[in-house]
């Protein structure tokens, strides 16, 4: 006579709460709104490029300052302008070299700050599926 085969184990328990199922409903309404551009998903992509405007407006203000402030300084101050360091003159050093690092940070941040953004952004949205 054959054994018999072991019963099958039983399949997972899985809990069901009430909140996930409205939850789930919220947000396909969110991204619905988006979809959309409804008055709330247009209300909320508009905060979205103002906040992305006034990031790149700011460090546009920064790169004005730094870079078209040296001109003034070297007007402003002769010394600094006829100053040199290892033969070549300070306005040539700054202009030529320490332009571009500070442009690639300046980069560099506005692209971190962007992404920040974007991921707040990103977070609201779940907030509002919540």
């Amino acid at each position: 006579m054959a054994a018999a085969d072991p019963a099958p184990p039983p399949p997972d328990r899985v809990r069901i709460v009430l909140a996930d199922a409205a939850r789930a409903r919220r947000a396909g309404q969110v991204r619905t709104e988006l979809a959309e551009q409804s008055g709330v998903g247009e209300a909320l992509l508009t905060g979205l490029m103002r906040a992305q405007l006034g990031l790149a407006l700011r460090l546009a203000l920064v790169v004005a300052v730094g870079l078209g402030g040296l001109p003034l300084l070297f007007v402003v101050a002769p010394a600094v302008a006829e100053a040199s360091l290892f033969g070549v003159t300070l306005p040539w050093l700054l202009l030529g070299l320490v332009a571009y690092p500070f442009l690639f940070v300046v980069g560099a941040t506005y692209v971190w700050l962007s992404e920040r953004t974007e991921r707040e952004f990103a977070e609201l949205v779940d907030r509002k599926k919540t």
